[in-house]
């Protein structure tokens, strides 16, 4: 299982910031500033077999039915921590890589987005050796961090993690400019009223 501990996200100079979902647009804008849409792979790291974890392969979804061309990690092909390596590995070296895990964090930030323009570390924070992916991170706080972060992730509401996937493709759809160009392939009712 793989999730972001949010004290391991680094920024220029050691930073991070915290956002709410009306910011993610504007870090996504100046992402596509800098990048052409064919140089972005969007790494999204997760397991569709813990409903907190699954806000990576949920985001890889709806981020594939708005018509991006390069993600890796859907529901129907996870990048989780046993294929991560790999799915690294699989990536040009010309790519620019914008990695979207889940994390757990303060009571208060639940429902937040951790952004940062350098790499996260999935998995330290329950004792795995995985590398460090991304050029710009993106860790969506699904609920509050506790003694048992597996039973915490596995006790994470559906609905607010596919809300939070929703905001982050959404807001990635509208960076891009591929908002208008996909609607009809959006999950119905994606994000959920």
């Amino acid at each position: 299982m793989s999730f972001q501990d949010p004290h391991l996200i680094r920024g220029k100079g050691g930073s991070r910031q915290k956002i709410q979902a009306a910011g993610l647009r504007d870090f996504l804008a100046e992402i596509h500033s800098r990048h052409h849409l064919d140089q972005i792979t969007f790494l999204c790291i997760g397991t569709d077999r813990s409903t907190g974890d699954a806000l990576g392969p949920l985001t890889g979804s709806e981020l594939a039915a708005y018509g991006f061309p390069r993600v890796i990690g859907t529901l129907s092909s996870p990048c989780d921590a046993s294929s991560l390596e790999e799915s690294i590995a699989s990536i040009p070296g010309d790519q620019v890589i914008v990695a979207i895990d889940a994390c757990l964090g303060q009571p208060n930030s639940v429902g937040s987005y951790l952004v940062s323009d350098e790499p996260l570390f999935p998995a330290q924070s329950v004792g795995h050796t995985l590398p460090a992916v991304g050029h710009y991170s993106i860790a969506g706080i699904v609920n509050a961090a506790g003694p048992r972060p597996y039973s915490t992730l596995q006790m994470t509401s559906l609905y607010h993690v596919m809300t939070m996937a929703g905001q982050i493709a959404s807001a990635a759809a509208e960076a891009f400019g591929l908002w208008n160009q996909t609607e009809g392939k959006r999950f119905n009712g994606w994000p959920l009223a």
